[in-house]
């Protein structure tokens, strides 16, 4: 039986290297610092107006977006109610798409997979040879691969889903977008999601999800959808009042606010820029010193999963580097991969230099 720790106030501060809880900017921290206000006053409608439209803007997107209360798990049962009659088709490749699958599964739903070793991608060809032999409602893919540092052709994918109009196109981004450029409109992404402790580099708490109008009007044909992360619910609700139709987590909003601000100044083809340059300088350092644990074709953009062909002891680096430098890195997802692999979550507002800091203290603490 767990027993009771005592939070305290006297923890030091960590530079967090994780795939997510991820960095945040001071003064979107203080943010969340305004005095409390009622989610049904004009104020709230300002405050959540304002984040949908720049979310729209700096996703370059005229489809809708929902914010949540909620962590982007919420997207994964809601989507997959709002358009999952009977029958999905989910590619895995690991843990998190694995789990996208068994959601699935425990809602009632048919599930059809396209196995893969831990470290490989998805390919589009399988996809379209499993949508000739079967009809299916939806296809659910996880675009970046958090467990094994693997970016699925999510382009490619959405472009051959559209040749079958009565499939729609369900991505879970979690932990790269807002880091990772797709163009959501030219790929036929009919739900795509994210949580806003990953790329966008906010608190956790948040969920986002940028929804066609495909998809709304398919739920509108649905006998039963989502009660909470129901897109008509939502977004009939957005358009009436300018709110949320539940209460929202209004201190995490108000940073989201601030955040968004500072996205929207950086612009998203210097963020994906500024991803892409962390990322290479990550692999190659891996390269140097261990190696890549996918194949560099299909490495994430946010999260690098290195293999440890050093042998080096994962679990005392890491917590050597925690106590000595203040620094958190990841190990290995799961019993299989805990050991021999670690991952550096390169997103948010890292940058090439605050990269290299960590890096540096590994090749010290592990004698490379």
């Amino acid at each position: 039986m767990t027993e009771k720790r005592e939070y305290r106030d006297d923890y030091r501060d960590k530079t967090l290297y994780l795939p997510g809880p991820t960095q945040v900017r001071d003064d979107v921290i203080e943010a969340m610092a305004e005095p409390m206000f009622g989610h049904r006053m004009d104020r709230m409608t300002d405050l959540y107006t304002t984040i949908v439209e720049d979310t729209k803007e700096f996703l370059g997107t005229d489809n809708d977006v929902i914010v949540l209360t909620a962590s982007g798990t919420e997207f994964w049962e809601a989507t997959t109610l709002n358009l999952v009659d009977e029958k999905m088709l989910v590619p895995t490749c690991g843990s998190f798409s694995e789990r996208q699958a068994n959601v699935a599964e425990r809602l009632g739903k048919e599930v059809d997979r396209i196995e893969y070793e831990w470290g490989e991608a998805v390919d589009p060809a399988d996809v379209r040879d499993a949508l000739d032999a079967e009809e299916y409602d939806a296809v659910g893919l996880v675009m970046n691969e958090t467990s094994t540092g693997v970016r699925n052709p999510v382009e490619e994918i959405g472009d051959l889903v559209a040749d079958y109009p009565d499939t729609y196109f369900v991505v879970d981004a979690i932990s790269c977008l807002g880091g990772d450029y797709v163009d959501v409109e030219a790929h036929d992404i009919d739900a795509i999601f994210t949580s806003t402790q990953k790329a966008f580099a906010m608190p956790p708490g948040l969920a986002v999800c940028v929804v066609s109008d495909a998809a709304y009007e398919r739920e509108l044909d649905k006998d039963s959808a989502s009660w909470y992360g129901g897109f008509q619910r939502c977004l009939d609700y957005y358009d009436r009042k300018g709110q949320t139709h539940s209460t929202p987590a209004i201190p995490i909003m108000l940073a989201y606010r601030k955040q968004m601000k500072h996205m929207l100044e950086e612009g998203h083809a210097a963020r994906d820029r500024r991803h892409r340059e962390m990322a290479a300088y990550t692999r190659e350092w891996a390269r140097d010193h261990f190696d890549v644990f996918p194949d560099e074709e299909h490495a994430s953009r946010t999260v690098t999963c290195v293999e440890n062909t050093q042998g080096i002891d994962v679990a005392g680096t890491i917590e050597t580097i925690d106590e000595e430098y203040d620094m958190v890195f990841s190990n290995g997802y799961g019993s299989t991969l805990s050991e021999k692999t670690f991952r550096i979550g390169h997103m948010g507002e890292h940058d090439v230099e605050s990269i290299r800091a960590l890096t540096d203290a590994i090749e010290d603490v592990a004698d490379l």
